[in-house]
C-alpha cells in the first residue's frame, strides 16, 4: 500500500511540475517586451507590451458576469487578457495601419492562439468585425 502511495505522490508532483513549466513558457514568448509602466494603482510596475492575434467576443456572453464582476456589454470598449490586471488600459494598434482603440481589461482569456478578446465595439473600431480576427499590438494607454 505504501509502494502505491509513494508512486501517487511521485506521479502528482512530477505532474504539478510540468504544469508550472508550461505556465512559464507563455510569458517568456518572443513577441513580449519589457516597459516600466505605472500601474493601475499608481505604483510603478513592469508590463509586458505584445503583439499578436485579437478576436472578439461573440453575443452569446452579452449581459455575462466578466471576471472582474462586471456584466459584459458589447456596445462598452472593454477586452479580456491572460494576466494584466482589472483595470488595465490597453491600446489595441491593428498591425499595418495606424488604428488604433484604448480598451479596459474587465475579463480573462485562456487562449494559446489570442493574446486579446475585444469587446464588439472595440473590434468595430478597428475593422475587424467581418474577419473576425486580427494582428495587432497592445501597449499600455
Amino acid at each position: 500500500m505504501r509502494k502505491h502511495f509513494a508512486i501517487a505522490v511521485i506521479a502528482a508532483s512530477a505532474l504539478l511540475g510540468s504544469s508550472h513549466h508550461g505556465a512559464l513558457a507563455r510569458t517568456a514568448s518572443k513577441h513580449h517586451h519589457r516597459q516600466a509602466v505605472p500601474s493601475t494603482d499608481g505604483q510603478d510596475s513592469n508590463w509586458v507590451s505584445e503583439t499578436g492575434t485579437a478576436s472578439f467576443y461573440s453575443n452569446a456572453y452579452h449581459g455575462r458576469r466578466a471576471a472582474d464582476g462586471s456584466r459584459f456589454d458589447q456596445r462598452l470598449l472593454t477586452a479580456a487578457h491572460a494576466w494584466l490586471p482589472f483595470g488595465t488600459r490597453l491600446r489595441v494598434t491593428l498591425a499595418g495601419t495606424n488604428q488604433s482603440v484604448v480598451v479596459t481589461v474587465t475579463d480573462r482569456i485562456y487562449s494559446a492562439r489570442r493574446i486579446v478578446d475585444l469587446s464588439a465595439a472595440a473590434a468595430r473600431q478597428l475593422g475587424i468585425l467581418r474577419s473576425g480576427v486580427a494582428r495587432v499590438s497592445l501597449t499600455p494607454a
